[in-house]
């Protein structure tokens, strides 16, 4: 009897043991708070980042951070694969920079560390510091005979012999005015003058001084002219082939545009503190104007843009035309050194034009590409602000660019004279990030054409033609070639899965190797839900794209998510940035609410007409997408149409708040975090671009701004907004709160954050700001 229960006991103990270790090993629900979710990051377990091989190809760094690391590190894993391997910091102090310029022949390179200039003989894996001063070099390359490094100091051109080492200053540009000559007064210039009169020995001595004056002068070799810039600033120095020519932008601030402050409470000092910030939409801008230096002729030429299509503009006050204004980039000479480009943007945003330059007459011509935007020009690789995907072909006979003018991002190839002008890619999808290969025989790019939610990497011929494609996980593959562009390293993520390094022949149907496993045990506890992501029908016929979280246990309530803006997508198969709201999300459909997350009118990834489909109206069409949202929740989810919240923050908190007060019977209660609430008072590179500017369209600034239609508040509304934002002004928010103070609202509430900016830092900062939003939709949303 007593071995009969011996043995029922130890069957019990080991089902019992093998059912805690079941559930041990697999992941599971539940258990989220908003306490768990919202600490310091770390908890998580941090992914790797800032990619790249070593110059020689036998090693991959990139910034990592594990257990015991007090921060990010850098860590390094053998080009074969292996286990990743921290780098002391002795040695990290060494390496080369990850940016810089290359020979042709890709056997050396010229960079800055520390502000000073190096160049690495890669093959020989030697460097060579050129410089140690006090002032900082930067942008170093090569010229274009390969046998000297240029360089900027002090905002002035500089060239460094590799030979002899021989330092040459190109440019003398000076800030202010020419010194007046002849500062003597009347009564100094008579004295000095009687003086010499009266004494041959101080005459003789003038003389004998200007005599070897002249002497010196004639033996040193001619510097560079000074040349006066007043109040104006230079950029852009380039060096042409020949080195006759300097091409450069001169650009000066308006003097009358009122610059805000934001003001800092919690300071150090126990003082408030003013913190300069930006300038308001429609404020005057800065003024751009193209330059050359003739270097034999020590004179400067302002290069005319008259000559431009499109770029005249009848003036206001008067019948005449004038110029549109504009800004420029760099000039980008040929790899045979015989013909330069570059771009020009109107500052209204409407046109680029990329063009011929000739430094010899300081002329433009020919046009090779304008594009027109009765809204505004952007894009994937198009725009004035970096992202610009546009440069020579290996033939030196034709320039590549990107343009929207199908409809979608794609490459495109026009000949240096303006003619010949080809699409390489074409279709419904959009191009990233497109490179030359280094033997010059095929391009290598991203793209979404498998789907508008994954980014793939491929390969095609120079001249275009079918495209291969070289990655097969599903979500997004982001690539690092190796030098030899033999392997790439690849940071791939799903949309449950964070980035995590693989290693991979760079060949389609290469079996990819992971190299890091970044997730906490802690993290890797709970099941995190990977959402559906598919298009939902808007009210027009668009499809828009979405991700839905549907809960086990549903509750009839639903909450939508909208991101911010900046032209960006959430609505895909990868790892978002929104991670907090992505875990927050995974809370919530826990609690029994249906979430989704929509790519609204003018979120990336879907073309042009998707990306412009708010111009003049913010609150329009990017609004009806959250409504027909709300709809189709109802319709197909069970969703109770009156229990539906809205949160989000930045254009997403803008949104929240047009949608509580322009569309009250659909939403219940929304988050609005640090919104906008007056475009007027944003920013003019972002909003000039979308709404024009106020005093020119008062009509699509009233009726896309929130603080002009809060009067149809209906339902509970949070206002959260960090007190130090430079972005999004926490002026913004109190001028709103006034507003709902004289319109006798009720059902608000809003929380300051003393010491955070636009993006939070401190953790009890979000742990509050996402207790009030969960409180909020508890209390509004759930029976």
């Amino acid at each position: 009897m007593r071995n009969r229960f011996l043995v029922v006991l130890a069957l019990l103990c080991a089902a019992f043991l093998n059912s805690f270790s079941q559930s041990a090993s697999q992941p599971t629900r539940g258990w989220l708070t908003v306490e768990t979710i919202m600490r310091d990051p770390a908890w998580m377990g941090t992914s790797p980042g800032s990619v790249y091989w070593s110059e020689d190809g036998s090693t991959v760094y990139f910034n990592w951070r594990r257990e015991g690391d007090l921060g990010d590190s850098l860590y390094s894993v053998d080009a074969s694969g292996g286990r990743p391997k921290r780098v002391p910091l002795e040695v990290r102090r060494t390496l080369p920079s990850r940016s810089g310029d290359y020979t042709r022949d890709w056997t050396r390179k010229a960079y800055i560390r520390d502000g000073d200039i190096f160049v690495l003989d890669i093959k020989k894996s030697r460097e060579v510091q050129l410089t140690r001063s006090i002032e900082a070099e930067s942008n170093a390359r090569f010229a274009f005979d390969e046998g000297s490094i240029v360089f900027e100091r002090d905002g002035n051109l500089f060239k460094r012999n590799l030979s002899n080492g021989l330092e040459e200053q190109i440019t003398n540009f000076s800030s202010g005015t020419k010194p007046s000559e002849g500062t003597e007064t009347d009564l100094q210039h008579f004295v000095r003058k009687e003086s010499l009169a009266l004494s041959d020995v101080l005459r003789k001595r003038r003389e004998d001084k200007e005599r070897k004056d002249d002497q010196a002068k004639s033996l040193k070799q001619k510097s560079p002219g000074a040349y006066y810039l007043g109040q104006k600033t230079v950029f852009g120095l380039t060096l042409s082939p020949d080195e006759r020519h300097v091409t450069f932008v001169l650009t000066q601030q308006a003097q009358n545009a009122k610059r805000t402050i934001v003001p800092n409470y919690v300071t150090e000092s126990g003082f408030t503190e003013d913190i300069p910030a930006r300038t308001k939409v429609g404020e005057p801008l800065a003024s751009y104007e193209l330059a050359v230096l003739d270097r034999t002729r020590d004179t400067v030429i302002i290069v005319k843009p008259g000559n431009l299509p499109g770029i005249m503009t009848v003036q206001q006050d008067s019948a005449k035309e004038k110029p549109r204004p504009v800004r420029y980039t760099q000039a980008s000479w040929s790899n045979d050194g015989k013909t330069a480009f570059l771009q020009i943007f109107s500052q209204d945003n409407k046109d680029r034009w990329i063009v011929i330059l000739d430094p010899k007459e300081a002329r433009l011509g020919p046009v090779l590409d304008h594009q027109h935007d009765e809204a505004w020009i952007g894009g994937p690789g198009i725009g004035f602000f970096g992202g610009n995907t546009v440069g020579w072909m290996p033939d030196s006979k034709s320039v590549y660019f990107q343009s929207e003018a199908d409809g979608w991002s794609h490459l495109y190839v026009v000949g240096a004279d303006g003619t010949r002008k080809r699409q390489l890619t074409k279709g419904s999808f959009e191009v990233y990030g497109p490179q030359i290969s280094r033997d010059k025989k095929q391009w290598y790019f991203s793209s979404n054409e498998v789907h508008f939610g994954e980014r793939h990497f491929y390969s095609m011929l120079l001249e275009g033609g079918a495209r291969t494609r070289r990655t097969g996980m599903e979500g997004r593959s982001d690539i690092d070639l190796s030098p030899d562009e033999k392997s790439i390293a690849i940071m791939h993520s799903f949309s449950n899965r964070m980035p995590e390094l693989y290693l991979m022949d760079n060949r389609s149907g290469a079996r990819p190797v992971r190299i890091t496993e970044s997730p906490s045990v802690e993290f890797r506890s709970y099941a995190w839900r990977a959402p559906q992501v598919l298009r939902m029908m808007a009210r027009d016929g668009a499809e828009i794209p979405a991700r839905l979280y549907k809960p086990g246990n549903p509750n009839g309530a639903a909450v939508i998510f909208v991101h911010g803006a900046g032209y960006l997508q959430n609505a895909h198969k990868w790892w978002s940035s929104y991670f907090r709201e992505y875990m927050f999300h995974n809370l919530l459909a826990d609690k029994g609410y249906t979430v989704l997350d929509l790519d609204y009118r003018a979120s990336a990834g879907l073309g042009r007409d998707w990306r412009t489909g708010i111009y003049r109206h913010m609150g329009g069409k990017d609004l009806d997408d959250q409504i027909d949202g709300a709809r189709w929740l109802a319709e197909n989810h069970g969703v109770d149409p009156k229990r539906i919240g809205m949160y989000g923050g930045s254009y997403g908190g803008f949104i929240t708040l047009m949608a509580l007060f322009t569309a009250p019977d659909v939403f219940a209660a929304g988050a609005a975090l640090r919104p906008v609430t007056d475009w007027a008072h944003y920013n003019h590179g972002y909003t000039s671009a979308i709404l024009n500017i106020p005093q020119e369209d008062t009509l699509a600034f009233r009726r896309s701004s929130p603080i002009y239609h809060a009067e149809g508040l209906k339902g509970a509304l949070l206002i959260c907004h960090g007190m130090v934002d430079v972005n999004v002004h926490y002026q913004d928010a109190v001028r709103l709160v006034q507003r709902l103070i004289e319109l006798k609202k009720e059902n608000w509430e809003f929380a300051s954050y003393p010491v955070e900016d636009h993006g939070f830092k401190e953790e009890t900062s979000w742990m509050d700001e996402y207790k009030r939003i969960l409180k909020l939709f508890e209390e509004n949303l759930v029976r």
